[in-house]
């Protein structure tokens, strides 16, 4: 029994919190500035010499950039907000539902909101004093997973009454993962109005220094589409499948090969009928939307190609959602 003065205290309740990489809040220049100088800012994101990277940052990219990428989230916004909130908002909507009220599921985006801090603190008031933290990144980078676990502990750090906190570890060779992207890959293919003749497995690019350095994301973005392409052979034994990296950023040396490189040269070489898809996401995003749906298409027609396909992430379907509660449901042992 609680005395009479006593503040109000929610009953204890186990909490996931479902982390993605971040959005702007509008599809502008200023909301889009104020998110890239948030995401641009990070160490693990960029990680050249304060002084060497603050000029070009303030000086020349955020006076830049920020109007063509508005005009490319533009394309892909829709009526909820951009492709990659709308649909992590959606997953934890279809998570809560699977797991049921002994469980709250929540969503927050690493740059942007909302804010890590503000999900975790708003979870602990509702009594959440056990929470698995979810990165939805299979594998596992300095720049995506690090740097989530790190606006984890920032936010740690100013709670007084903090919670037991569980974290997703990468599920890049994970059965069900593997699985759930030879399901979904199988369907969508099995739905085109024509026969692909090679499928591109399209992961987000880093820069290659980063792979030096000791960063594990090369090696598992391969591993995946080994996986995969391992997964489908038995059904697609005539398909070519390819890894390539995306979103080149600057001038320094990227993961290799490049996706718009090979989208062309594949056309060139006379390659008419191509699929892509990108395993690394779990949400679809500026990057599979506008990056290779739209601009991958027109690299690849303008090259010669005739028919074209950029396959949809897992995102809320059944596939991708049963791997999620078994992902989650193997990490929350012991607590529900």
């Amino acid at each position: 029994m609680r005395p009479a003065d006593h503040p109000p205290v929610a009953p204890p309740r186990v909490g996931v919190l479902l982390v993605n990489l971040g959005t702007p809040d509008a599809p502008t220049p200023a909301a889009v500035r104020r998110y890239l100088k948030e995401f641009l800012s990070d160490r693990r994101v960029v990680e050249i010499p304060r002084l060497v990277w603050w000029p070009i940052l303030n000086g020349i990219i955020l006076n830049t950039r920020p109007r063509k990428s508005a005009h490319a989230y533009s394309q892909v916004w829709g009526p909820d907000g951009s492709p990659l909130a709308a649909i992590t908002k959606a997953q934890a909507a279809a998570l809560q539902v699977r797991l049921g009220d002994a469980v709250q599921v929540g969503w927050a985006m690493r740059y942007g909101n909302p804010a890590v801090s503000a999900e975790l603190e708003r979870m602990k008031a509702a009594g959440c004093e056990r929470i698995l933290f979810a990165p939805l990144y299979p594998q596992y980078s300095g720049a995506t997973t690090a740097t989530a676990t790190d606006a984890l502990g920032a936010a740690l750090a100013a709670m007084r009454w903090q919670p037991t906190v569980r974290s997703l570890p990468p599920y890049y060779d994970d059965p069900a993962h593997i699985e759930a992207l030879r399901a979904d890959t199988a369907r969508q293919l099995a739905g085109l109005d024509f026969t692909p003749e090679v499928l591109l497995l399209s992961f987000h690019g880093m820069p290659e220094r980063t792979l030096h350095l000791g960063d594990p994301y090369h090696c598992q973005c391969r591993k995946t589409a080994r996986l995969l392409a391992e997964a489908l052979a038995p059904d697609y034994p005539a398909l070519r499948i390819e890894v390539t990296f995306q979103s080149r950023f600057g001038r320094a040396k990227w993961l290799e090969p490049a996706t718009d490189a090979v989208l062309a040269a594949e056309g060139a070489k006379g390659t008419r009928r191509l699929a892509i898809a990108a395993p690394g996401f779990s949400a679809d995003c500026l990057e599979t939307r506008e990056e290779l749906a739209i601009r991958g298409k027109e690299q690849f027609v303008a090259a010669g190609g005739t028919h074209f396909a950029a396959l949809d992430c897992l995102n809320t379907g059944e596939s991708g959602m049963a791997m999620l509660e078994t992902l989650v449901r193997r990490e929350l042992g012991g607590w529900i």
